[in-house]
């Protein structure tokens, strides 16, 4: 899959099948759309591609900049990579490109810009200048430009009864178990290991200190998690913490980012530098403020019997 900046850059001699939207999550709604849109590329020779916009329509519209994503981008073009899809075009969304006419987009954007030849899109889309053009309107501009319209029914969609919003709320709410469902895939955070204050190791637990640098991805609610990475090469599985180490950390000033620990299983190397993908398998417990280290200490081991129950 080739991933695009901006639709200026996107090579104008393949003609396309195309979908638009965020797209946040890719969770199991979405894939009834994009599965259809690759299957349908590959049985009429065109290139199946996504145009999807950042930032967040909601971050520049809405000026809710404390919206959290469930992916990074790169963790969605990772996503959408592995489904087999050819194209992902990422435009920066902004208010002018908001104002363009239905007309302006389908005309300049979609036909002239993507050279689409056919789009797959949901019942209920809606787009151009205040959202005031739908499904209806497509087949009309496809009828006058030369594309087909292939929509997905509201009962395939409905059916999964799955949305973004709903993940979000069950992972701020711990509840790893039902967003890994609506997934369809096991919740990701990706990361850079970078040096901590070594308290792990003195516990006997050493933890990999994970720093997430897109601002804007969703962190789940603090606690213990199972989970499993792939490292140079190799699974491993490992339990993580999020939160504040209220047992043996100072005062933190609020809106300070939480802390992401990562102790793996029988793994020992130098993991500095490295950039990880974690993925949470399951949920252990709450974050606690223990009265003593030694307190720690042993629920960290019981957490990791727990963990690897869970595993198994």
């Amino acid at each position: 899959m080739e991933t695009v900046k901006g639709i200026s850059n996107f090579d104008k001699s393949h003609q396309t099948i195309i979908t638009i939207g965020t797209f946040d999550g890719v969770h199991i709604g979405h894939r009834k759309i994009l599965e259809r849109l690759i299957n349908s590329a590959k049985e009429s020779s065109l290139k199946s591609t996504v145009l999807t916009f950042f930032p967040h329509p909601r971050m520049v519209l809405q000026k809710d900049a404390n919206i959290k994503l469930l992916n990074t981008l790169e963790e969605k073009s990772r996503i959408l990579s592995q489904m087999g899809l050819d194209y992902l075009i990422v435009h920066p969304f902004t208010k002018e490109f908001s104002r363009l006419s239905a007309t302006d987009f389908v005309r300049d954007i979609l036909v002239n810009g993507l050279k689409a030849k056919k789009v797959v899109i949901g019942y209920d889309h809606r787009f151009g200048r205040n959202r005031n053009a739908n499904i209806n309107d497509l087949r009309a501009f496809g009828a006058a430009l030369d594309f087909e319209v292939e929509e997905i029914p509201a009962q395939e969609i409905d059916d999964v009864s799955v949305s973004s919003t709903k993940i979000r709320k069950c992972l701020l709410a711990g509840d790893v178990a039902t967003a890994n469902k609506y997934l369809g895939y096991d919740f990701m955070i990706t990361g850079t290991v970078q040096k901590g204050k070594e308290l792990g190791r003195q516990l006997g637990f050493p933890t990999a200190n994970l720093v997430v640098e897109e601002t804007y991805k969703l962190i789940p609610k603090s606690g213990s998690y199972v989970v499993r990475s792939t490292i140079d090469g190799q699974q491993v599985h490992g339990m993580m913490n999020i939160g504040r180490n209220p047992t043996v950390a100072e005062e933190e000033a609020d809106g300070k980012p939480k802390n992401i620990e990562v102790h793996f299983f029988d793994f020992e190397g130098d993991l500095y530098g490295q950039k990880l993908q974690i993925d949470i398998l399951d949920r252990i417990r709450d974050e606690h403020k223990f009265d003593s280290v030694e307190q720690l200490r042993v629920q960290l081991q019981k957490d990791k019997e727990t963990a690897l129950k869970l595993i198994a």
